[in-house]
C-alpha cells in the first residue's frame, strides 16, 4: 500500500529561511510599534519640577529646549552631556547667549560622553554629585527610549521625565534619509534593551 504522506527531508536552508523570516517579522512589527509611540511622545503637561535637566547634545533644538526649561525654574542645574573635549558654552548658545550668560553658573557642560551609554556615565555622576532624585532629560523623540534605558540603568531609583525634542527632519514627512535612520536607531534601541549598550563604546557626538 502506498504511503499518502511523505515525511520531508530535513533542510538546514528551509529551517534558516523560517527563522529569518519570522525575525524580519518580529523586528517590523517592532519598529512600526516603536514609530507609533515616538510620534506620540510627549512631555507630562504640566511638566513636574526636578532636581536637574539633561540635555543630550545632537541639535540645536534640544539646547534651546533645554536653556528654556532652565529659565522658567523647572529644576535649578542643567547638564549637556556629550559635548565633546574642546567645547563649551558659547559654542551651543549662540541664539539663547542673554539666557545661557545669565545661567551659566547653574550650567554643566559635560566632555566626556560620545555615545548614549556614555551619556548614562556622565549623567549618573553628575547626578550624584548633587544628590538628585528625579531628572528632566531632554533628546530628540526618536533617540528618547533608548536614552531612558540607558540612563536608568546607570541611574536607578532616580525618577527619569522624557521631554521630547521632534527634530527639523520629522515634522513634516519621512524622507528616505529620515525613515533610515529611524531604523537604525530602533535596532540600537534593542542592542541596549538586551544590556549590549557598551557594544556602542566609540562614536562623535550625536544619537551614536
Amino acid at each position: 500500500m502506498p504511503r499518502l504522506f511523505r515525511r520531508r527531508r530535513f533542510s538546514p536552508f528551509r529551517l534558516f529561511a523560517r527563522l529569518l523570516l519570522a525575525v524580519a517579522g518580529a523586528w517590523s512589527a517592532g519598529f512600526l510599534i516603536y514609530l507609533a509611540a515616538v510620534f506620540m511622545a510627549a512631555p507630562p503637561n504640566p511638566l513636574p519640577l526636578a532636581d536637574g535637566i539633561v540635555v543630550l547634545t545632537g541639535g540645536d533644538d534640544r539646547i534651546r529646549e533645554a536653556l528654556k526649561l532652565l529659565a522658567a525654574h523647572e529644576a535649578p542645574l542643567l547638564l549637556i552631556s556629550g559635548a565633546g573635549k574642546g567645547t563649551y558654552l558659547g559654542d551651543f548658545t549662540q541664539d539663547d547667549s542673554s539666557a545661557a550668560t545669565r545661567y551659566a553658573s547653574a550650567i554643566t557642560v559635560g566632555h566626556m560622553a560620545t555615545t548614549t551609554h556614555a551619556n548614562g556615565t556622565e549623567t549618573a555622576n553628575w547626578a550624584r554629585a548633587h544628590h538628585m532624585h528625579s531628572l528632566i532629560v531632554v533628546t530628540a523623540d526618536y533617540h528618547m527610549p533608548r536614552a531612558l534605558v540607558e540612563i536608568g540603568r546607570a541611574l536607578p531609583g532616580v525618577r527619569l521625565i522624557p521631554d521630547p525634542v521632534r527634530p527639523p527632519a520629522m515634522r513634516d514627512h519621512l524622507a528616505w534619509p529620515t525613515l533610515r535612520m529611524l531604523a537604525g536607531e530602533y535596532s540600537k534601541y534593542l542592542v541596549v534593551r538586551a544590556g549590549l549598550g557598551s557594544l556602542f563604546s566609540t562614536g562623535s557626538s550625536g544619537d551614536y
